[in-house]
Order: structure tokens, then C-alpha cells, then sequence
């Protein structure tokens, strides 16, 4: 199934290339660009924030950069960027093979991926910049005069890239293990590639087909979301958080899958229950895919489905917390050597257990019916994305950087960083969950002035976050 090497040389070596580790490179130079971008536009929304009243920007420049944030950092980088990068380079590796099964579906995939960049780029400069939030909400999506069209577009292509993917990464595994290699002795992040990809391949289409039917709502008015017209806006909510809620997890596994190569590694061990591991894995997949109204609490939902989806969001934490006990076992008693990956995989673990111990707050209806749309929120999302995922991938980008590239980074510059970036999130985030509990609604462009003092407190942490981000990826 591998096709001839290329015989291009230079550049188009590098566009026209079936090799698994050159796509990977690609998707690791795009990756990192679109971070780029999804961190210039966050920073300067939490300058504008740092005081009340507009500063540097309007309104809806805000909720131009509010919903171009959201589609980047989410569409373009933590979805994609270890499965695409890590999972590209490293899974053939692990299993033994030559290549992934499809190797033209993996440099299509890659494709796919930047055309939907550059349209999701281009609605940004077009005649109005999409100002909907990332999550598209229906009846605004379907009336606002913004090129929301376009934005909607191309995260539509953005799945089909996803997808193919996931297709690729399954059909590698089942096909292409080397002779001998037994389902538990695959590595465990090849584990939780399998389990991400079995989630992009069932969950994605709904997000596309959700997304086609916004296009067709906006140009044709057939009333399927718009409640003037008898549409239920609560059906695509519903559509659109059966896709979303499972994503968290498309974000999340890789890096659990990274932090269970690291951590045994510098503890000098090996990995403390194995098959927990893997099951925990194959759990979250499958139990978080059924959790996604418990972004509906609110919305009038009986009182049974709240108590069914409050009562799947708690169990959805029982193999999360599995995990965390088996990296901690693991590095009992090891000989632990404190490297820039462990380093990271040890914030991944603080941030992520935050995270997901606040996420239980918001799993409770009780509790969530207080904070719901407010920062609580949007501090609990952080703390797990990027707190979690991203942190995660740096993670990866540190532990196999040599392995990719034949060279080595400088261990102190590398701490330093981490150490700025993580003092800086938790500077920019804490105070979020305090502005929360107190009733700072969340997407707002001005905000009372009771809340200017923590506001103030997490663009300073913003600041210093992006510092300690230069200085690591600089490194």
C-alpha cells in the first residue's frame, strides 16, 4: 500500500509526498501557525478586556475575533494537532509499519485541512466577519448579515479532513501491526489514537451535516432551526453538542496517550495497569459521546434527561480519574528525572484534575443552573483544552522533538518557559472561576465595574502566558 517515493526534489518534494513523517512536519507547520494566529487574536480580546468600555477595539471587532478565536484554536489546532502530527509520524513507528494504510487519503486529509484554514481565514477579511461565537447558535447564524457562510464552510471541510483521518489511523491499526504484535501489546498512544479515531469517524459527520443544513437555512429559509418559521433551535443545539462534547475528547486522548509514553519513561518504570489504561480509553470514548446535553441544562430539558445526562457526566470521570491514579502509581517509588516532557506531563496533570473536578460542578444541574454562561465556564473549558490538550501537545513536542528533527533543545530556556507560561495561565484562569461563582456573564465585549479588578488580574496573566509560550516554542 506504499506508493513509489516521490521524484520531486526541493519544495514540491515536501507539497507532493505520500512519506507519513514529511505530512506530519506539515501538519506541525501549519499546527503551530494557526496557534499563532488563535493566540494573537485571544491576547488582544483580553487587553480590550482589562478595562471597561471599549479600549482598542468595537464590539463587533470583538465578536469578529471572539468567533475566529473559538474556530482556530479549536477547528485548527487542538482537534487536529496530535492526531495529525503525532499520530502521522509516530503511529507507523509503533505498529512496525512502512506507512499508514491510505497514504494519498493522508496527504488529501492534509489538503482538505489547509483549504479550510485559508476559508475560515478568509471570511475574517470579508465583508463581515462572522460574529456568531464558535458554536454557531441558531436563530442568529441563520439571520446575521456576516459571512457566517463561510466560516460554516470551512469547518465543514475541516471534518472530511478529520475524518479521513480517523479512517486512516483504524485501518492502520487492524491492518498494518507487525507480525506478532498482539492487541495488548500495542503502545498505549497508539491506544488512544484508536480511540480517538473511532470518535472522529462517528461523531464528525453530524457536526457536517449540522453545518450544511445552517447554509441551507441561510439561503433557502426551509425553517428547520428558526422558531419563526416553527424550526426548534434546540434541535441543532442538540446536533451540534453531539459532535462537540465527543471533540473534547478527539482533544484530549491523544494527550492522554502522550502523557502515558512519558511518564513511565523518566520515572524509570513501567506503566502501572496497562489494561485500566486501555479500558479507561476505549470508557471515554464511548460514555462521552453520550454526555453532550449537559450543555442544555437550562434550556427547558425535562427533569429526566438532566438527571440522565448529570448522572453519564459523572461516570465519564471514573476512567479520567483512572488514568491520573496509573500515571501517579507509576511514578511511585521511580526514579523520577525531572526533564522539560515530565515537567509538562506533571502541569498536565494539576491543570487537567482542575479541570475536570470543576467540570463535575458543571455536571451537576443544581450547580449549573448558577454558572451557567458565565466565566465558571469559560476557566473550566481553558483548564481542560488548553490547560490539558495543548499542554499535553507541548508536552509530545518536547518528549519526541529530537526524534523528529535529530536535534536537541535547551532543558533550562525550555523550564523557564514552562514555568512563565503555567504561572501565567493560572494567573489569566483563576480569577475567571471567582468572576464566575459571582455572576460575570461569559462572550460579553463590557462587563460591570465589580468586575474590573479580576479582569484586569487575567489579561496581566494573558500577557505573561504568551511570554513563557514564546520563550518555550522559541526554544
Amino acid at each position: 500500500n506504499t506508493p513509489e517515493p516521490s521524484r520531486y526534489s526541493g519544495v514540491m518534494s515536501w507539497l507532493i509526498t505520500y512519506d507519513h513523517k514529511r505530512i506530519a512536519i506539515l501538519y506541525l507547520v501549519a499546527v503551530l501557525g494557526w496557534f499563532a494566529v488563535g493566540m494573537f487574536l485571544g491576547l488582544l480580546m483580553r487587553i480590550e478586556l482589562m478595562a471597561p468600555g471599549p479600549t482598542i477595539m468595537t464590539a463587533q471587532i470583538y465578536n469578529a475575533f471572539f468567533t475566529m478565536h473559538g474556530v482556530v484554536m479549536i477547528f485548527l489546532f487542538v482537534i487536529p494537532a496530535m492526531p495529525a502530527v503525532f499520530g502521522n509520524f509516530f503511529l507507523p513507528i509503533q505498529l512496525g509499519a512502512r506507512d499508514v494504510f491510505f497514504p494519498r487519503i493522508n496527504l488529501l486529509s492534509f489538503y482538505l485541512y489547509f483549504l479550510g484554514g485559508f476559508i475560515a481565514l478568509l471570511s475574517l477579511f470579508s465583508r463581515g466577519p462572522p460574529d456568531t461565537g464558535w458554536t454557531f447558535y441558531v436563530p442568529f447564524s441563520i439571520s446575521t448579515r456576516t459571512d457566517v457562510t463561510a466560516s460554516v464552510f470551512a469547518v465543514f471541510i475541516i471534518g472530511m479532513s478529520s475524518i479521513l483521518t480517523g479512517l486512516n489511523f483504524i485501518t492502520t491499526i487492524h491492518r498494518m501491526r507487525i507480525p506478532g504484535m498482539k492487541w495488548t501489546q500495542m503502545p498505549l498512544f497508539v491506544w488512544s489514537i484508536y480511540a480517538t479515531s473511532w470518535v472522529q469517524v462517528l461523531a464528525t459527520p453530524i457536526l457536517a451535516i449540522t453545518f450544511l443544513l445552517v447554509i441551507v437555512e441561510r439561503f433557502l429559509h426551509i425553517g428547520l432551526f428558526d422558531p419563526a418559521m416553527g424550526g426548534d433551535p434546540l434541535l441543532y443545539q442538540h446536533l451540534f453538542w453531539m459532535y462537540s462534547h465527543p471533540a473534547v475528547y478527539i482533544m484530549i486522548l491523544p494527550a492522554m496517550g502522550i502523557i502515558s509514553e512519558i511518564v513511565p519513561v523518566f520515572s524509570r518504570k513501567a506503566i502501572f495497569g496497562y489494561k485500566a489504561i486501555v479500558a479507561s480509553s476505549l470508557g471515554i470514548a464511548s460514555v462521552g459521546s453520550l454526555v453532550w446535553a449537559h450543555h442544555m441544562f437550562v434550556s427547558g430539558m425535562s427533569d429526566t434527561s438532566v438527571l440522565v445526562f448529570s448522572l453519564l457526566t459523572y461516570l465519564v470521570a471514573v476512567p479520567s480519574a483512572v488514568k491520573v491514579f496509573s500515571w501517579v502509581s507509576t511514578m511511585y517509588k521511580g526514579s523520577i528525572e525531572v526533564t522539560p516532557p515530565l515537567y509538562l506531563a506533571l502541569c498536565f496533570i494539576f491543570l487537567f484534575t482542575v479541570g475536570g473536578l470543576t467540570g463535575l460542578v458543571l455536571g451537576s444541574a443544581g450547580t449549573n443552573m448558577h454558572v451557567h454562561d458565565t466565566y465558571f465556564v469559560v476557566a473550566h473549558f481553558h483548564f481542560v483544552m488548553f490547560g490539558g490538550a495543548a499542554v499535553g501537545f507541548f508536552a509530545g513536542l518536547h518528549y519526541w522533538w529530537p526524534k523528529i528533527f535529530g536535534r536537541m533543545y535547551d532543558f533550562r530556556r525550555a523550564n523557564t518557559g514552562i514555568t512563565v507560561f503555567v504561572t501565567g495561565f493560572m494567573l489569566h484562569y483563576v480569577p475567571m472561576f471567582v468572576m464566575g461563582m459571582k455572576g460575570m456573564p461569559r462572550r460579553a465585549f463590557d462587563y460591570l465595574p465589580e468586575f474590573e479588578a479580576g479582569s484586569r488580574l487575567a489579561g496581566l496573566g494573558a500577557v505573561l502566558m504568551v511570554i513563557g509560550l514564546i520563550v518555550m516554542l522559541g526554544n
